[in-house]
């Protein structure tokens, strides 16, 4: 049984959710947020296996919310809801630590077998988006040169490179060093590889150290 967090400020919109999610067994509602600071409130409090968050929100939008979560709570899943396909949107969420990316005008059958991906990792985002997605970071390479992780990733990874050791991140920044193991974690699977060596090779390759 997965325990899901709702965060949207419209109470239709969470209405519809709720409804949705009664359909598949596997998913329990442990709570409701309206806007980014309760969900956050509700992350640390409840320890939810996933959040469906809504970008649009007061106090704090969205995605800011995920990447105050998975800088904290790294082994939270979140999925990001939204009525818009642009694909800037998906960028910005994957690159603040989202696992997915969910269009609201969806087919709600299709929410439960996306949501399964979601949640046992693995490939679930539209074909089309991640194309475009990945043509964006294409093109912002150049400009950018900033690799699609999270600011606190991007901290460790600059750390891990270097040789330290779990423990001596943890203390560095101030962090459990099972915060810092599941960072990890996150970082290769976003990457696409299997262990430090692979990631200190990307990371000098692509320029993210020096």
């Amino acid at each position: 049984m997965y325990h899901v967090v709702i965060a949207d400020d419209h109470e239709d919109a969470r209405e519809g959710i709720r409804e949705i999610l009664s359909t598949f067994p596997n998913y329990q509602i442990a709570g409701e947020a309206v806007n980014g600071e309760e969900v956050v409130e509700m992350a640390k409090e409840l320890q939810p296996d996933l959040i469906l968050m809504d970008i649009q929100m007061p106090t704090m939008d969205g995605l800011q919310a995920t990447k105050f979560i998975k800088d904290q709570w790294p082994h939270i899943k979140i999925i990001i809801l939204t009525v818009s396909d642009d694909s800037l949107h998906l960028f910005e969420a994957l690159r603040e630590g989202a696992q997915g990316y969910l269009l609201k005008n969806v087919n709600p059958t299709d929410w439960g077998s996306y949501i399964d991906a979601v949640m046992n990792e693995t490939d679930s985002f539209s074909k089309t988006l991640v194309n475009e997605t990945l043509q964006t970071l294409v093109e912002n390479k150049q400009t950018t040169n900033r690799p699609p992780l999270t600011e606190r990733e991007i901290e460790i990874m600059r750390l891990a490179v270097t040789g330290a050791k779990n423990k001596e991140i943890s203390q560095q920044l101030h962090i459990s060093e099972n915060t810092v193991k599941n960072h990890l974690k996150s970082m290769l699977r976003k990457l696409g590889i299997k262990n430090r060596v692979e990631l200190t090779r990307l990371a000098y390759e692509n320029g993210w150290v020096k």
